[in-house]
């Protein structure tokens, strides 16, 4: 009975605590409101933000855009660049990929690293104006150089297979470590393909994994795939048939081709799992869906 009475008492405990968190969201969201409409520009952003969000508060992105345009016009960069990537993906607002350039452009001179990067990928791939990979180089660069990781691993990305700049593989690992460190998984995977290849630095395998494991573990599934093959292989790490199939399985759930060949044929040979013909078909089905000729 004394456990019964604690447990309801916890369930109200935490029922109240929930209450009054909303009573205080809504009061700062009333609080935002009043802000925003005696045209404060930094309240203006924010309840932008929580419309698109939809923080507590309906999620309108209309109202988010309405809100972003009104700092825009104060100036605000952050606004201009938010107002950029409605335009730019038709949030809020009817698609236009030109004024989603005129406003990163505005907030590009006022050295908003979002809005660089962001821009520099409207030039790199030609979205609202003409194509220019070396203006997208100059602008990742600016962003890359404020410690955005995005821009870093675009940056790496460049240098990597020369696009809007010279070839180097060097500088292309750099700015991949950069971006790596910061979390991103892109760059953590490709700096893995990097030690596995020797390409810009020294050849590592067991470096390889140690990028490739801190990737996967973040879902990338191309990652996954690769410490699949490392641990199928023995490659930078113990061979193990069994961790093999996990790391394929994941990459192949998330519909990545090779890896749903290579579980295929885990199942096909009964490496790392017990040996099913059907199981095998399926993925490599699954693969051949995806063309991928060996399947």
């Amino acid at each position: 009975m004394k456990k019964h009475m604690v447990r309801m008492l916890s369930v109200l405990v935490a029922l109240v605590a929930v209450l009054l968190a909303g009573v205080t969201w809504a009061e700062e969201i009333s609080d935002l409101k009043q802000k925003a409409e005696s045209g404060d520009a930094d309240a203006q952003i924010e309840l932008g933000i929580a419309y698109m969000n939809g923080d507590g508060i309906g999620k309108n992105p209309t109202k988010a855009a309405k809100w972003w345009q009104k700092a825009a016009a104060q100036g605000k960069a952050k606004a201009q660049c938010n107002l950029g990537w409605c335009y730019e993906y038709g949030e809020g607002v009817k698609q236009d990929l030109a004024k989603a350039v005129e406003w990163y452009q505005k907030a590009v001179e006022q050295e908003d690293m979002l809005a660089q990067h962001n821009l520099g990928l409207c030039y790199a791939e030609g979205k609202g104006v003409e194509k220019d990979p070396k203006k997208a180089v100059e602008l990742f660069q600016k962003s890359a150089n404020q410690g955005y990781a995005e821009a870093q691993y675009e940056l790496g990305w460049c240098y990597n297979i020369g696009e809007g700049v010279e070839k180097d593989p060097v500088k292309a690992v750099e700015w991949y470590q950069k971006a790596a460190e910061q979390g991103h998984a892109e760059a953590q995977r490709n700096l893995g393909v990097c030690y596995v290849k020797g390409k810009g630095v020294e050849k590592d395998p067991a470096k390889a994994v140690e990028w490739y494991r801190k990737a996967a573990e973040q879902g990338d599934s191309a990652a996954q795939s690769f410490l699949g093959g490392c641990y199928a292989n023995g490659e930078g790490v113990e061979k193990d048939p069994v961790k093999a199939v996990k790391w394929n399985r994941k990459a192949a759930e998330q519909g990545h081709a090779d890896a749903q060949f290579n579980l295929g044929w885990c199942y096909h040979f009964g490496v790392g799992v017990e040996k099913d013909p059907t199981k095998a078909v399926e993925w490599f089905r699954k693969a051949a869906e995806q063309e991928l000729a060996e399947a």
